[in-house]
């Protein structure tokens, strides 16, 4: 079992925990971790399979680097709304959707 391949398996597993977290959980705070343990694991996966015969291919690696910058700018996005929506409701959830 190569390197490249532990890394895809971890990388997927962590993607799946962040799925399930994303679905299941209600706070806001926890999504938004769970949303970013979703990239964690997808930028894992894409390192993994990059590897060929032990040899690093610098393109998606690039790529990866580019992801980690945007989901650091989301996620700065992502704590100022649920900062202002605190501010404003006093709630970390969000309301439950009402049918008229």
């Amino acid at each position: 079992m190569s390197t490249g391949f532990v890394f895809a398996l971890t990388g997927a597993a962590l993607f799946a925990l962040g799925v399930t977290g994303v679905v299941l959980i209600n706070h806001l705070l926890r999504r938004i971790l769970a949303f970013n343990l979703m990239g964690s694991g997808a930028f894992l996966v894409l390192v993994g399979l990059a590897q060929r015969l032990d040899v690093a291919d610098p393109v998606p690696q690039a790529m990866v680097l580019t992801g980690i910058v945007v989901a650091v700018a989301a996620t700065a996005l992502a704590l100022a709304l649920v900062r202002k929506l605190h501010a404003l409701s006093g709630q970390l959830e969000l309301p439950d959707d009402v049918d008229a």
